[in-house]
C-alpha cells in the first residue's frame, strides 16, 4: 500500500515464488493452492485470487461463502457441483458462483486440474468457508 494515500499500488509477481498451501481433510478436501493477491499478504485491495491444483483424485468439498467467486480452468478436467447440479469442466471453462451457492469440484481427468479463482474482497479474511 502507498503510505501517503493508503491506496494499493500496481504489482506483478510469479506464482512459483509464492508459498503453496493446501488441505488434506475428509470434509474440506484434498488440494493445493497459491494465493496471488490478498490484502495482508500482498499490498493489494479489492480482490483476492489465486491458482489451485487438483492432482489425480483430489477434490474440494461442498461449501458456501457469502462473496461471489469465479473459476477459470487452465488445464485438466473435473466435475463441478453447483447448487446440486454436476457440471463437467475442462481447460477453457469459466464458472460464476453466486454468493452462498453450494459448490465443490473434483479432478476427473488424466492431468492435474489447474484453475484460477477470484473473490471481490480485499483478503481471505473476508471469506468464511461454510462446509
Amino acid at each position: 500500500m502507498n503510505a501517503v494515500s493508503d491506496q494499493p499500488e500496481p504489482l506483478a509477481l510469479n506464482e512459483k515464488d509464492l508459498a503453496e498451501e493446501g488441505w488434506d481433510d475428509p470434509v474440506r478436501g484434498r488440494l493445493r493452492w497459491r494465493t496471488l493477491f490478498s490484502k495482508g499478504m500482498t499490498p493489494t485491495a479489492g480482490m483476492t485470487c489465486g491458482v489451485t491444483d487438483l492432482a489425480s483424485g483430489d477434490w474440494l468439498g461442498l461449501h458456501r461463502h457469502a462473496p461471489a467467486e469465479v473459476y477459470y480452468v487452465f488445464a485438466g478436467a473435473g466435475l463441478m457441483t453447483l447448487d446440486g447440479r454436476e457440471i463437467p469442466v475442462k481447460a477453457g471453462s469459466a464458472v460464476f458462483i453466486p454468493g452462498m451457492a453450494e459448490h465443490g469440484i473434483r479432478q476427473t481427468g488424466n492431468e492435474t486440474l489447474r484453475l484460477f479463482y477470484a473473490f471481490p474482497v480485499d483478503s481471505f479474511e473476508g471469506v468464511e468457508y461454510l462446509f
